[in-house]
């Protein structure tokens, strides 16, 4: 009987042990996951903040009438990303660094602002070379290749001026938060205390896609006897259609030669009620 009670007492003390040694070392992780949340919920404003930057260049661009400018671009990052979650949407806002204007989650273990500088440390640029202007967003690329071989050359030079497309290549937008230092001292918090985090996101997205604002647009694109040959027969359409409509007695229609009207895809006026 003595034995046996001397067996359960070790197998208690040795449970209590483990249970001690598991427990000091999942106990900075247990105590790191709030903070973990945090830094992935930034990450993930980040990332969409990085779209929002993107996206604009396709509605405000040069082809559209100008270009928003960095700093209201990134005015209207910080307020509406990484400000307070319910701010609203207006123009011109800014984010302040006080409280009002703080995401009250976004907090360290002493509950100071882990942005500590909205104009400092949220930062907005462009391209993979992190450029102040909407100039250096653009990766060369080398889709109109194809095309630049079809059409003319000017100075020695293959251009797409034919089709109307464009060669600027793919455009991208990053966001940047610098994130504050915990405060030191506490052990379960380190190297945290010590690291610049930073997080790092972008988008990029074509911008110049071969799209057209009108039927007639198109077509003026696709007028081109090197991409549609029939064109050329446009100057002798007049006496061909004259000739036809004499000799049907006007029961049909000249051919349209080298017109490209009767190609337009247009909705038809009741549909757009």
């Amino acid at each position: 009987m003595k034995r046996h009670n001397l067996r359960q007492s070790h197998n208690r003390g040795q449970a209590l042990t483990e249970f001690l040694v598991l427990a000091a070392a999942l106990l900075p992780l247990y105590l790191l996951l709030p903070l973990i949340a945090k830094y992935q919920d930034i990450a993930t404003q980040a990332g969409m903040a990085s779209r929002y930057v993107t996206f604009e260049a396709i509605t405000h661009n040069d082809a559209q009438g100008g270009w928003k400018a960095p700093a209201a671009l990134a005015g209207e990052v910080r307020r509406r990303f990484f400000s307070n979650a319910d701010a609203p949407i207006k123009t011109g806002d800014t984010a302040g660094n006080f409280l009002a204007h703080q995401n009250l989650f976004w907090r360290g273990p002493a509950g100071g602002a882990l942005i500590a500088d909205f104009g400092g440390d949220v930062a907005v640029s462009f391209g993979p070379g992190n450029a102040a202007s909407h100039a250096g967003a653009f990766t060369p690329a080398s889709d109109g290749e194809p095309f630049n071989g079809l059409v003319g050359t000017s100075a020695g030079v293959h251009t797409a001026d034919e089709l109307g497309l464009q060669s600027r290549g793919i455009y991208r937008g990053n966001v940047s938060v610098r994130l504050a230092k915990l405060p030191a001292g506490i052990v379960a918090y380190q190297p945290f205390d010590s690291l610049d985090l930073a997080i790092h996101r972008h988008t990029s997205v074509a911008i110049d896609g071969w799209a057209a604002g009108s039927p007639a647009q198109v077509q003026s694109r696709l007028d081109s006897k090197l991409l549609v040959p029939a064109t050329a027969l446009r100057d002798a359409a007049g006496v061909v259609n004259a000739s036809v409509t004499l000799v049907e007695m006007g029961h049909i229609q000249g051919p349209k030669l080298g017109q490209l009207d009767f190609w337009r895809d247009v909705v038809p006026p009741d549909r757009l009620k």
